[in-house]
């Protein structure tokens, strides 16, 4: 996926209200943009980050830029837009790039499923198979005393136990069921379910797992011209 026109960068006093933040730009004037990121954005949003951040076209849009990439001192980055992460995931499976997620005859996206009044991020369907059900999830949480090591959630998801549950019935009626988390921040190697943060959520996972439920781990490539999938990594089930 290249950022189409190019993104422009600037430096981050603040993040308020879940959905602005406040930057500086490098002539010194300052603006409000878009922040697509309902979640904690722990360690993604310091005061003194490079900001790297997209501009629409839509007349109708109160803030035209949108936060798409945070830059920390040490070169790290991270792909704050949350939307992203289910175009990547579709690009990556029509790209060929997550094996595991090949040779079905369709894909459709934001299918009406569930007992919960749940939409699933991708269902891969097929004559010849059971289809398959994929909710994504990005991943952007580093810990900061285990080198490379991902967390997800970063906060308390009710909408994440909800998707765990609908994920479990899937696989109980014989149909395929895949948690895909997406991997946004170049210095995470390895993912585990965040039990310091949402033990039920993490609880939760562990059924789901018990229960079939595949989870896969792949992540992207980051820059401000392009960020893509690219290689799948470990998860780890971790109790601590």
């Amino acid at each position: 996926m290249n950022f189409e026109p190019k993104l422009e960068s600037a430096t981050l006093i603040k993040r308020y209200k879940r959905f602005l933040a406040d930057i500086t730009l490098k002539d010194g004037t300052t603006r409000t943009i878009h922040c697509a990121n309902t979640g904690a954005m722990t360690g993604c949003a310091d005061e003194g980050d490079t900001v790297w951040f997209s501009t629409s076209d839509n007349p109708k849009r109160k803030y035209p830029n949108t936060w798409e990439l945070t830059q920390k001192p040490n070169g790290d980055v991270i792909a704050i837009n949350t939307v992203r992460a289910n175009q990547l995931a579709v690009e990556a499976i029509n790209n060929g790039t997550i094996e595991e997620l090949q040779g079905y005859e369709s894909l459709r996206t934001e299918v009406k499923y569930g007992q919960e009044n749940s939409k699933i991020d991708i269902l891969l369907e097929d004559n010849q198979r059971p289809s398959c059900y994929i909710e994504v999830k990005s991943v952007t949480l580093l810990a900061q005393d285990k080198y490379g090591q991902g967390f997800f959630p970063d906060a308390v998801t009710t909408r994440g136990q909800k998707h765990l549950r609908e994920l479990m019935e899937v696989a109980n009626s014989g149909q395929r069921a895949v948690l895909l988390f997406t991997i946004l921040h170049s210095g995470i190697e390895k993912v585990s379910a965040a039990l310091h943060i949402d033990a039920k959520y993490h609880q939760l996972l562990k059924q789901a797992q018990a229960a079939g439920v595949e989870v896969l781990c792949y992540k992207a490539q980051l820059s401000p011209q392009a960020i893509q999938l690219q290689k799948a990594i470990e998860f780890v089930n971790c109790e601590q």
